[in-house]
């Protein structure tokens, strides 16, 4: 069965417009709830949100669906996607929603669903709850007498701090250090900076005024050149850049400069193996990972299983394989040790870590390899299927010979937005260029004439 509403990352889409419609939202609820009731006990959903104007109406609707499936809703209120996943497990619930579109903007909304053990769910469940979307809804409610209640609960915000807070070693303390944080205008607003002063920081926030249209509007992750800006004004030692749902981070050095989630990684998986915390015999991340980082970890005498695109796949790899470090280039960093999900604001408490035990600066101690040249561009597609044409495929494999074995070429579309993505990487910088310009144009000539 082809999947008609989830992507690489829940169900994602313009708010609404399908898929995002109160229409949709109360299906889901009502299909999962309907999966997820398991047992004669009460059941219990949570779920949670970022700062997105359309998350009113969303939430509204998934309250409506799990409470005619007979499930109770604890509603959290905006709070950042890991904190949903930590929470699913600590409150014991069956099932966990966090409403968001990530680093989207603000126009767009998702859903992502937990498991009761705080992990994404699997295809295969996703699977089940299109068809139950799909089917007659009516024979899913319950009975009359077993409608579920709703409720919003307060305390989540510290539950998340004081968890946050544990994952520091506890022989370092942030005292000295001037951090500036971008909360994207999203969903780590409150949290993150209140947890990074309880930790000894001096705080520098920005991104910190949701109004429900501005989340990751020229901030947060996808736009560090306002955090870079403000790191040069207060002179700050370091800046994070959160996303909206604060499920990735990327860093600022005190120059200025961005850290993406490959170098986090490394300085993550260098620190973890002298300490012999890191599991696995290296880390996971994936196939737009830079060849860079491959080959640091080679030299470590570690090694970089790779897996497709999607947070959700790196887990599913680092469970399976017993590995407890992984991610993506764009700043998901997922620590198992901690989360089962990614986690910024956890991930930026271990380069703080790292940071204050090097007494380094961060452009040191955050540069762990030289990045070989690698190029990413986006074709925008309204529809049809232009990499299963012959002349696009043949351009492919003609870039795949000239690569050979001093590159790489990675080309799929993205499982959140009607585009393609070509990213090509290798040490001849001109030549990279001129590959990924040249299947470009052969994409957006097959597109055009689709």
């Amino acid at each position: 069965m082809s999947r008609k509403y989830f992507g690489t990352d829940g169900i994602r889409g313009k708010s609404n417009t399908f898929p995002m419609t109160p229409d949709v939202a109360m299906r889901v609820g009502l299909a999962a709830g309907k999966l997820f009731r398991r047992g004669d006990h009460r059941h219990r959903v949570v779920i949670g949100k970022d700062t997105r104007l359309s998350g009113y109406m969303l939430e509204n609707a998934l309250v409506a669906g799990f409470t005619a499936s007979g499930m109770d809703v604890f509603l959290l209120g905006p709070i950042p996607t890991p904190a949903v996943a930590m929470l699913t497990r600590s409150l014991r619930s069956d099932i966990g929603v966090m409403i968001s579109a990530s680093h989207n903007p603000y126009e767009d909304n998702g859903i992502k669903l937990f498991g009761p053990d705080g992990f994404k769910l699997s295809d295969e469940i996703e699977l089940q709850i299109e068809r139950l979307i799909e089917a007659d809804m009516s024979r899913l409610l319950a009975k009359s007498e077993a409608i579920g209640r709703a409720k919003r609960i307060d305390g989540v915000h510290d539950r998340y701090i004081e968890f946050a807070k544990r994952t520091m070693p506890r022989d370092v303390s942030l005292s000295g250090l001037r951090v500036a944080i971008d909360c994207a205008n999203g969903a780590a607003y409150k949290v993150a900076p209140a947890a990074l002063w309880e930790l000894g920081a001096e705080v520098i926030t920005l991104g910190n005024e949701p109004n429900g249209h501005n989340i990751n509007l020229d901030c947060g992750s996808t736009h560090p050149v306002a955090l870079a800006k403000k790191v040069h004004e207060v002179r700050a030692d370091i800046g994070i850049a959160l996303d909206g749902d604060a499920d990735r981070v990327l860093i600022v050095d005190e120059k200025g400069a961005v850290v993406d989630g490959d170098q986090l990684m490394a300085v993550i998986a260098e620190s973890w193996s002298g300490d012999e915390r890191l599991s696995g015999g290296g880390i996971v991340a994936t196939v737009m990972s830079n060849l860079g980082l491959e080959r640091f970890l080679t030299d470590h005498g570690l090694q970089l299983a790779r897996t497709k695109v999607g947070d959700r796949y790196v887990v599913e790899h680092m469970r399976s394989n017993g590995f407890n470090v992984g991610g993506e280039q764009s700043g998901h960093i997922v620590l198992s040790d901690f989360a089962t999900t990614g986690d910024g604001l956890v991930a930026s408490l271990q380069i703080l870590a790292c940071v204050k035990r090097m007494d380094r600066p961060v452009s040191e101690v955050c540069r762990r390899f030289e990045p070989v040249p690698q190029l990413l561009k986006n074709v925008r597609i309204s529809g049809g299927k232009p990499l299963e044409n012959k002349h696009v495929q043949e351009a492919i494999r003609t870039a795949e010979d000239e690569l050979a074995e001093s590159g790489r070429l990675v080309i799929r579309p993205s499982g959140t937005e009607p585009l393609i993505r070509v990213m090509a990487e290798g040490d001849d910088k001109a030549m990279i260029e001129r590959i990924v310009d040249k299947l470009v144009d052969v994409i957006s000539g097959e597109r055009s004439a689709a």
